[in-house]
């Protein structure tokens, strides 16, 4: 299941594994207060929801078919988002750890290079800039 949210990601309950699942992988992606030498104070996600959710599935079917795992779980969060919030959380469950592992990485690279979803830094310096969005050409 891939979900789009603007509810604090710390209260939702990604679904639990079956009795042969032999391991499950969460991954928590957090926003951090520095990038690339720049202090940031705060992000904002924005979302074209519809495509976003599509894709999302669509990743986590092929993780599916990719790797032998159980069952995945995906949400991202939207909207403003402070220091030390959750951004993202997968959870991947697996009859074994290594494909747990191996399926969790492949949906968070994924997500972030097709889901379309934009984030925004704030910085300290009070400027701003779209995080991945190429500067239009003149």
């Amino acid at each position: 299941m891939f979900q789009i949210t603007a509810e604090p990601l710390e209260s939702l309950s990604p679904p639990g594994g079956q009795s042969h699942v032999g391991g499950i992988v969460e991954f928590i992606g957090l926003v951090r207060d520095l990038n690339e030498g720049r202090e940031v104070s705060l992000l904002e996600y924005e979302v074209y929801e519809a495509l976003a959710v599509k894709e999302g599935e669509r990743i986590l079917t092929e993780a599916g078919a990719k790797f032998p795992i159980e069952a995945a779980w995906c949400v991202h969060r939207v909207g403003r988002l402070e220091i030390g919030d959750l951004a993202i959380r997968v959870r991947v469950a697996a009859g074994h750890r290594a494909e747990a592992f191996d399926a969790c990485r492949f949906i968070v690279d994924e997500v972030k290079s097709r889901v379309p979803i934009w984030k925004k830094e704030h910085y300290r310096d009070g400027d701003s800039g779209w995080i991945g969005v190429e500067e239009p050409r003149a």
